[in-house]
């Protein structure tokens, strides 16, 4: 792990906590009291820079550039004991999905890493269909990330096929408009 850098004033952005706060529930990052149970309870902190715990803390300081441009954010399983977890009831799995869309929104992500690859993906997927189609995902995700590794994913997609587990075309919504209006009114909430 990493140590926080130490950062004089003029750096860090005053108004990185307002936009944590923006998350439903994120008003209570204020309260976290460093405890380290989110940290404890992640199953992915052995990889991260920054643990659960370092990264609420640099948002609250302001740490933007530092928090959003970290491979950690990508490194979130979404398994949710975090927020589970926390006694002060701050839901960090949201926060981490926050930070995610702000480090693509603000262009602070590494092109190299493919967690934002397969995030922006995934999203766009479901965005688009209203369901998430696993072999498109995984295909667009190869050709953009390795497309050589497609090769080695042969069988097991041949395997999910045959089994049901896997389909060639995207299951439809009954109403896609009105999904993508729900969509749209979700993020000018965000913005």
């Amino acid at each position: 792990m990493v140590a926080i850098p130490v950062l004089k004033q003029e750096q860090l952005d005053e108004s990185f906590i307002s936009a944590i706060k923006s998350v439903p529930g994120g008003e209570k990052i204020v309260q976290c009291i460093q405890c380290g149970t989110c940290s404890g309870s992640c199953p992915s902190s052995f990889q991260m820079e920054f643990t659960p715990r370092k990264m609420i803390l640099m948002g609250m300081v302001g740490m933007k550039r530092e928090v959003l441009s970290s491979k950690a954010i990508w490194l979130c399983a979404s398994c949710y004991s975090c927020s589970v977890r926390c006694p002060r009831g701050i839901p960090v799995t949201e926060i981490i999905y926050l930070l995610k869309n702000m480090a693509i929104e603000q262009g602070y992500v590494d092109k190299k890493l493919p967690g934002p690859v397969l995030y922006k993906t995934f999203n766009k997927l479901v965005a688009d269909n209203g369901r998430l189609n696993e072999g498109k995902l995984m295909t667009i995700f190869a050709l953009k990330t390795n497309p050589m590794k497609m090769l080695g994913m042969a069988p097991l997609g041949v395997k999910l096929l045959v089994r049901g587990r896997m389909h060639l075309t995207t299951p439809s919504i009954a109403n896609k408009e009105e999904f993508r209006r729900i969509l749209s009114r979700l993020r000018e909430g965000r913005k």
